[in-house]
């Protein structure tokens, strides 16, 4: 049986330990070639963010292709939603991702994307740990596989971005501060926003391979709050260490988080008619985005946590907009995946197209206090069929009434169980929350014990 390297996000681990290791890489390389080539001569992008281990992860994985006679189209530090957007450019059959979103820079991980720029299917992830399974071989010399630069993907991707904001989008006059978190978007997506005509000021975008998402960027915007204020700009632009999250800062300085992002573009699309059925969130997207859009008429669902199931919903739906509080934005009628850079320019069209501000733009929406407990057992145990915590759960949620909600949520990587409370009334939130957090491990440590 296949040993299972794949989870919702690629494949992720610490560097130099299992899996990410260059043998692993190497031979993930060749396993991902073999399959792809298995339909005639074929060609995969590959793309990293500024990590350090990205040369020699890079390699690695050039190797193994090339061994499987794939060639290799190679971009050099991208965003991983550029790579996907290159991927469907150059009519390759995959591409890969090297990166380890906003984690540390030790840690590392490994994006596939399909030909449309979409996650790869369960049974293409499957092929390739099969074939993990099998002994490596190299193909004859003349079937090798080739490798090229592809000089032009930064300016094709910041011609891309630009693109999605119409072309009359003219940004003259807006201050915005841009933090980079020293990944992946460091030299695309300031132009972006400077070729529009805003004047921009940037931030953490002088990668060293060892200070990606160090207090910086979409999961540290504490120094960009700062910068917005006393520059007096706009807003403030956040981006994570690949560019596909996206958090804002309001000229106040307060944080605009994707859930608001993901209000700003809804309203738009609905006041242009171009929103197509309705939004797709996650089981953490605020109780107040819900409300917002049942007061505007625009059918909203909840998907699992993970960009992935959000994208299985919305093309389950056939919706076009969708996305979760961290600010994975997926804009599906102009790009397959989630992007940072493309979600701020939809924000940004619609504050040119209102004239107004970020900070009115968000008004339409009011988070409700959310409080979440993290509760740690000796180890994982299912929730599934336990009466009690059913009970529970529907004493905390009698006491909301309609005005709140309640969440369980298992981690998947550890032995923790996330008590999430919503409600109108901050004060009851906390206090329920603590008084269920109490109930639910006392109930699941006596499982466990």
């Amino acid at each position: 049986m296949s040993r299972r390297y794949f989870g919702t996000d690629g494949i992720r681990g610490h560097v130099g330990q299992f899996p990410i290791t260059p043998d692993f890489m190497i031979k993930l390389g060749w396993a991902a070639g073999c399959v792809f080539a298995r339909s005639g001569q074929s060609r995969i992008v590959i793309g990293k963010d500024t990590r350090i281990s990205g040369y020699m992860f890079e390699s690695a994985l050039e190797a193994g292709l090339s061994a499987a006679g794939v060639d290799v189209l190679l971009t050099g530090p991208m965003p991983t939603p550029a790579v996907a957007y290159l991927t469907r450019t150059f009519r390759a059959n995959a591409g890969i991702v090297i990166s380890a979103s906003h984690n540390p820079f030790d840690d590392n991980g490994i994006k596939f994307f399909s030909a449309q720029g979409t996650k790869l299917p369960d049974e293409v992830e499957q092929a390739i740990e099969a074939q993990m399974d099998l002994q490596m071989s190299t193909a004859s010399s003349e079937r090798l596989g080739k490798a090229r630069r592809i000089d032009d993907a930064a300016g094709r991707y910041i011609e891309f971005c630009k693109s999605t904001g119409g072309g009359n989008l003219n940004l003259r006059g807006l201050k915005i501060v841009i933090d980079c978190a020293n990944g992946a978007t460091y030299h695309v997506s300031p132009k972006v926003f400077a070729e529009l005509g805003a004047e921009v000021i940037e931030i953490a975008s002088s990668p060293d391979g060892l200070n990606i998402n160090e207090r910086c960027g979409a999961t540290s915007p504490q120094k960009l709050q700062k910068i917005v204020v006393a520059e007096e700009a706009d807003l403030g632009i956040a981006l994570d260490g690949d560019g596909d999250r996206l958090i804002l800062v309001d000229h106040t300085g307060a944080v605009v988080d994707g859930d608001e992002v993901l209000f700003i573009i809804a309203n738009a699309m609905r006041e242009q008619g171009v929103l197509e059925g309705g939004v797709v969130g996650t089981l953490m997207s605020n109780f107040g985005l819900e409300q917002a859009f049942k007061r505007m008429g625009i059918p909203f669902v909840r998907a699992a946590v993970g960009d992935r199931y959000v994208m299985e919903q919305l093309a389950q739906n056939n919706w076009l907009l969708g996305g979760e509080n961290s600010g994975h934005v997926v804009c599906r009628h102009l790009i397959s995946t989630g992007d940072g850079t493309v979600s701020a320019v939809q924000v940004l069209k619609a504050m040119a197209d209102s004239g107004k501000s970020l900070y009115e733009l968000k008004q339409g929406m009011s988070k409700l206090p959310q409080v979440m407990i993290n509760v740690r057992l000796a180890h994982r145990v299912s929730l599934a069929g336990n009466a009690e915590l059913e009970k529970a759960v529907a004493e905390t949620e009698a006491r909301l009434g309609d005005a709140g909600r309640v969440l369980l949520r298992p981690s998947g990587t550890e032995p923790v169980v996330r008590v999430m409370v919503e409600g109108e009334d901050g004060a009851l939130v906390d206090s329920l929350c603590r008084e269920l957090a109490e109930k639910v491990e006392k109930i699941l440590s006596a499982l466990v014990s």
